[in-house]
This record gives structure tokens, C-alpha cells and sequence, in this order.
């Protein structure tokens, strides 16, 4: 790429691209597109509701049904 050009204004300068300040704004911006990124997917993904998993406390032994052999 020899006869590439770059025009002027788009790239930075190396002193800034080493500076710390850069270091810290690049950091905060990866983890922040990570963050949303993370967000986006659970908004994809199906609720999940962890009450579900947990055993049932207020399910009768018996059914009280009239027809007692019916399903629970």
C-alpha cells in the first residue's frame, strides 16, 4: 500500500494514541459496548422466573376436588 494516503485529520497522532487519558476512554468504551451488548442478548433471551425452580410450598398433599381422581 505504498501509494495509500491518508487524509489529514482522521488519524491522531501517536502521542495520542499513548497517552493515558486515551487509555482510560478506550477502556471505559469497551466496557461499556460489552455492558450493552450483555443487555441486548438478556433482552432476547425468555424471563426467567426463579421462583419456578424452587419447590412449591403451597401446593396441597391432597386434591379437593370432586373428583378426587381427576388430574392435580
Amino acid at each position: 500500500m505504498n501509494g495509500f494516503v491518508a487524509p489529514l485529520g482522521i488519524l491522531l497522532p501517536e502521542s495520542v494514541l499513548r497517552a493515558e487519558w486515551f487509555g482510560v476512554l478506550a477502556a471505559f468504551v469497551a466496557l461499556n459496548t460489552v455492558m450493552y451488548l450483555a443487555l441486548a442478548v438478556a433482552k432476547m433471551l425468555p424471563k426467567v422466573y426463579f421462583r419456578d425452580l424452587l419447590p412449591r410450598r403451597y401446593e396441597r398433599a391432597e386434591t379437593r376436588s370432586i373428583h378426587p381422581d381427576g388430574p392435580r
